[in-house]
């Protein structure tokens, strides 16, 4: 065999093993990207509503996930020692009408009185 291929041949051997570690830091860095971009901010955005969600008082405006808008009349705890869980009922008025939704299907909660 000619020196050449055989030096050639080293160098590939030797190219997979000096890969490897930027490979590595190559998807942790894209990893990192879509962890601080994506995720993190969703999770916090989620636990945001979730705390709002649960916090409910009476007065407070609130959206439904079907986009009925309306204002707390009453909120029914339906867990034991009055903790609240996502399945408690939750009596809104809305226009003339009284409903009853699930805390669960809150999508959005207002300020304490609804405009005008």
């Amino acid at each position: 065999m000619n020196a050449s291929v055989i030096a050639s041949f080293a160098l590939l051997q030797g190219a997979p093993t000096q890969a490897i570690p930027q490979m590595i830091f190559m998807y942790g860095a894209i990893f990192a990207i879509f962890y601080f971009v994506l995720i993190r901010p969703q999770q916090k955005q989620r636990k945001s509503h979730e705390e709002r969600v649960k916090t409910l008082k009476k007065g407070d405006e609130i959206v439904t996930a079907g986009g009925i808008v309306g204002e707390v009349l009453h909120i029914a705890a339906s867990g034991k020692d009055g903790a609240a869980t996502l399945a408690d009922r939750i009596t809104i008025k809305s226009g003339e009408s009284k409903l009853i939704v699930e805390r669960g299907r809150i999508a959005a909660v207002g300020g304490g009185t609804p405009a005008a």
